[in-house]
């Protein structure tokens, strides 16, 4: 009976803790991880923003997950798939990459918005649902280390940690490293990001075994071209992963081209 009297909490400690929370709220506000008005639920988008984020859903690409106007069937893949696929076996994205979503993910990749996080990996979830299933190990996109320290997190990491403790699906967020600073991605066509990224990933000698015949979520934050998450995905097939799924926060949809 002791017991259970200790763990009813007293009528003080819950005034105690309604009046930390009202004081932290005035001095700390939730904010919308878009356009930073006040909102009610700590990681959501507030009333104004929630309808513009265009979420992808079926029907899309079976391999690369680009969204289709109609539906082809539930292996249907794009043109640009058929051309040349993929060395991952799938690829999903929550939302496409938009203005509403780029501030989103500009707040959380610059601004140290890292409190969005578990919204961020909750949406994740759900849009892989069937690669987290299946999932032996999540992995993140690396950063060089001397962007690291600028930065100062991985975003991507982050997400990777933040998913991996939702789902019980361990992550390894040092298993890949990026082993030369490669300048940004922005601005570069298709063809230079490829070239940008190529050969600029390795695993960590002390954590190489641990991907063995595993398959490998692997983590970013955008999808533009696909460079960085083909170039990951090819070093961690060297290195002995059964299969590689892709999953990220967001991706850039351009017009399909037959």
């Amino acid at each position: 009976m002791a017991a259970i009297r200790k763990a009813i909490p007293s009528p003080v400690s819950v005034a105690l803790s309604r009046s930390v929370k009202f004081v932290s709220d005035l001095l700390l506000p939730r904010r919308c991880i878009a356009c930073g008005e006040v909102v009610e639920s700590e990681g959501a988008f507030c009333a104004s923003c929630w309808p513009e984020i265009r979420f992808l859903s079926e029907p899309l690409c079976s391999a690369c997950g680009f969204p289709f106007e109609f539906d082809h069937g539930v292996d249907a893949i794009c043109g640009a798939c058929h051309r040349e696929p993929p060395l991952y076996h799938r690829a999903r994205a929550v939302f496409r990459y938009d203005d509403t979503s780029r501030n989103a993910l500009l707040a959380f990749k610059h601004s140290d918005r890292t409190d969005v996080a578990p919204a961020f990996a909750g949406m994740m979830a759900q849009a892989g649902a069937s690669f987290l299933a299946e999932a032996d190990l999540i992995v993140p996109v690396p950063l060089h280390r001397r962007r690291l320290l600028s930065r100062r997190y991985n975003q991507s990491a982050i997400l990777a940690l933040a998913l991996g403790k939702m789902t019980l699906v361990p992550a390894f967020p040092d298993l890949l490293v990026r082993t030369r600073a490669t300048p940004s991605q922005s601005g570069l066509g298709a063809k230079a990001r490829h070239r940008n990224v190529a050969g600029a990933f390795a695993l960590r000698n002390d954590m190489a075994k641990k991907i063995l015949d595993k398959r490998v979520l692997l983590i970013d934050d955008v999808m533009t071209t696909g460079a960085t998450v083909l170039a990951c995905t090819k070093t961690l097939l060297a290195g002995g992963a059964a299969s590689v799924d892709v999953l990220t926060l967001a991706r850039v949809v351009r017009p399909a081209s037959d």
